[in-house]
């Protein structure tokens, strides 16, 4: 029989910070409708913060909208591209204007799909990396100028991945992507302390979602025997991402920055003793041999609700 493995989470509406803990602050959630990011914005909305839910999708806007406010709190829906340093501004700023002057960052807005490098087109390359690093900096950025313009403190949280460390074949441009926001956020940590500013990463382990793209929902085998697959002996559930991201802004990690916190029951330190049998990426993937049969490169970017 099989150890038990870590036990389940509080409910879902437990708090894992005190009542009001965000009272008065505003955060902005990048794809902050959808999936992780919509739980992380509804956390902040039930400790009280006002929240800023920025997509390029209208749906996906409303849909964060609604579920904060189902806790009780309270949000706005800003269109944003944040690939494009002009409707970061103008989504900052209508923040703002309404909601007042922004404390809390979340970089979780991302886009990828599974692809063998081999097949992948510098569209597709340019396409994820531009939303993943590209855009985390944009926001970083326009956050931190406008913090240190007031003289204000404030926290990010750049949302990552543990291949960042390790490499992740199938995914050659979200895993060098993302091995970047581990940089930026370590970087800009020791850049902006001084100014009262932390910045920390939070790395997801595997947690299956009602809004995961189909893209990323068609792997094969994505779905069979996934408690099994994680030393915690389940998979992890989306509130327990949003506990941790509210800790990592509040002030009870005042002393924590530039530090990426993984949340993912000990899976990206796994090791065999002995490895299983290796199955190349294009295997995984059910796909051909490479070749003169192969399809073109794949040359489209993330499906439109993939960045949330």
């Amino acid at each position: 029989m099989s150890p038990p493995g870590l036990r389940q989470p509080p409910p879902t509406g437990a708090a894992a910070l005190a009542p009001g803990t965000y009272e008065g602050s505003v955060v902005i959630v990048t794809g902050g409708g959808t999936g992780l990011g919509k739980a992380i914005a509804t956390e902040f909305g039930r400790l009280g913060a006002s929240v800023g839910i920025l997509s390029r999708d209208e749906n996906h806007r409303a849909a964060g909208v609604a579920a904060v406010e189902a806790t009780g709190g309270t949000a706005l829906a800003a269109p944003c591209d944040i690939r494009d340093p002009d409707s970061v501004a103008h989504a900052f700023d209508a923040v703002e204007g309404r909601l007042g002057p922004i404390d809390v960052l979340v970089n979780n807005a991302a886009g990828n799909f599974p692809v063998p490098a081999e097949d992948m087109s510098p569209n597709a390359w340019r396409t994820v990396v531009d939303i993943v690093l590209n855009g985390t900096f944009i926001c970083c950025r326009d956050l931190g100028r406008r913090l240190i313009a007031a003289q204000r403190d404030g926290a990010i949280v750049n949302v990552g991945a543990s291949y960042a460390w390790t490499g992740g074949p199938g995914f050659a441009h979200s895993a060098a992507a993302k091995a970047g926001v581990k940089n930026l956020t370590e970087t800009l940590a020791v850049e902006w302390a001084p100014y009262g500013i932390r910045v920390n990463g939070l790395v997801p382990g595997l947690m299956p979602h009602e809004d995961e793209t189909a893209a990323i929902a068609a792997v094969p085998g994505k779905y069979k025997g996934q408690d099994s697959r994680v030393p915690a002996g389940r998979v992890g559930l989306p509130r327990e991402l949003a506990w941790a991201a509210t800790y990592l802004c509040s002030p009870y990690a005042s002393y924590i920055t530039g530090h990426s916190m993984v949340v993912d029951g000990a899976n990206w330190q796994r090791r065999h003793t002995v490895q299983p049998p290796f199955t190349p990426i294009r295997e995984q993937l059910h796909r051909p041999p490479f070749g003169a049969s192969t399809p073109p490169p794949v040359g489209r970017g993330p499906s439109k609700g993939s960045e949330s």
